[in-house]
């Protein structure tokens, strides 16, 4: 006769601790929305209506950047290239390069045009020639089909620059995702960010700064775009690189210049001196050890697979609560490093950070014995010590 097997799976969970329970301070921002990340370690920081589609005034200029950029990455524009001025680009009032249809301005100049000076005219300029119809209408359709793509879900474009228009709206989680992408796909133009000053042709020499208020503070800021309208109010995308942490922060709804000014220092002051970068674990460190089903061994051990650092508050970083999340016992046979569970590693005040759990070594299908051994633990567990095996099929062999 054959002996039956059975296999079970079950949800489990081990806690773990590492020191006690640690809290994280919370910034109590004034910003009606606001967004904080830290890019080194993928942390959010702060989330206050991070996912609200709100007018993002200028800062949705990011966006005609970002594809500004792509463009002359792919060969699409020339950095060198000079473009037409438009009636309609040159028409627009408010931040501006105070371009007319007589020039023709450089790619180069146009971002810089854009990225210091908030210029609409020269954000136009770029649609223009961007678009696929040759209007800003246009491009602003193309910006929401790129933002789909990239993953911002709460992101549509009316226009090329915020100008107030129905239906204008970006999230700043969105405007977060952005800035991280113009850091990361483009570090080659991203210095542009950083500069101070852009006298274009010396036409207007009082519209030549930099209205991000965080510049020149000397606390790491290097990007990357202010906001203003009445709707929307003052609102900034920043970011901050002290050592090897970078931050990018995204607040909109202040009242002031001024306020925008005092929030962005805040803020960048709290996520460094807050929070400090941690190692809690070396790759190939064994968290747990899991039971193994028809296996040559009857455990298997749970390791992480590589460094795990986390961003830990300054105050008692030694405080993290964890727990090891998987569905056993697994059935043999296991390949080493395969992927069995989970560490979620859990601080107040701060998101779960999920961790990939993998076999700690390559567990073989056991043979006969094993199968012996499981049908006997199976028969214990059903019926106790006083039950008997059935005896197996076991063809007999000559002597």
């Amino acid at each position: 006769m054959t002996i039956p097997f059975i296999r079970t799976g079950l949800a489990i969970i081990v806690s773990l601790t590492w020191g006690m329970s640690a809290s994280a301070q919370t910034f109590d921002t004034r910003a009606s929305a606001a967004y904080v990340i830290d890019q080194t370690t993928g942390t959010v920081l702060l989330d206050k209506n991070a996912d609200e589609p709100l007018p993002p005034a200028s800062m949705s200029k990011l966006m005609t950047i970002y594809m500004a950029f792509e463009a002359v990455a792919d060969g699409i524009l020339g950095i060198d290239e000079e473009l037409p001025v438009s009636t309609h680009a040159a028409a627009y009032g408010g931040s501006s390069m105070f371009l007319d249809t007589t020039d023709r301005v450089s790619v180069e100049d146009l971002l810089r045009g854009v990225i210091v000076l908030s210029g609409n005219d020269a954000s136009a300029v770029l649609a223009e020639a961007l678009s696929l119809d040759g209007t800003e209408a246009g491009f602003a359709r193309q910006m929401t089909e790129r933002g789909r793509r990239m993953g911002m879900t709460n992101s549509t474009f009316a226009n090329s620059n915020g100008w107030p228009a129905a239906g204008h709206r970006m999230s700043m989680r969105d405007l977060g995702l952005l800035a991280n992408r113009l850091i990361t796909d483009y570090p080659t133009y991203y210095p542009l960010f950083s500069e101070t000053e852009f006298a274009f042709d010396n036409r207007v020499p009082s519209n030549s700064r930099n209205r991000n208020p965080i510049l020149s503070l000397g606390i790491g800021a290097d990007g990357l775009k202010t906001g203003h309208t009445q709707e929307a109010g003052y609102g900034l995308v920043g970011s901050a690189k002290q050592g090897d942490r970078r931050i990018i922060f995204v607040i909109t709804g202040l009242e002031t210049t001024q306020a925008r000014a005092e929030e962005a220092e805040k803020i960048v002051n709290w996520a460094f001196r807050q929070f400090a970068q941690k190692q809690v674990a070396q790759g190939g460190t064994r968290i747990a050890e899991a039971d193994v089903w028809m296996g040559e061994k009857a455990s298997v051990g749970l390791t992480v697979a590589d460094d795990i650092s986390l961003l830990v508050p300054v105050v008692n970083q030694d405080g993290l609560d964890a727990e090891v999340i998987y569905t056993g016992p697994f059935e043999a046979p296991i390949v080493a490093g395969q992927e069995l569970g989970e560490l979620v590693i859990s601080l107040d005040g701060l998101p779960a950070h999920r961790v990939p759990l993998v076999a700690e070594s390559a567990v073989l299908r056991g043979g006969f014995k094993t199968r012996l051994r499981v049908a006997a633990d199976v028969l214990w567990e059903k019926f106790g010590p006083t039950a008997e095996a059935p005896a197996a099929d076991i063809p007999a062999t000559e002597s």
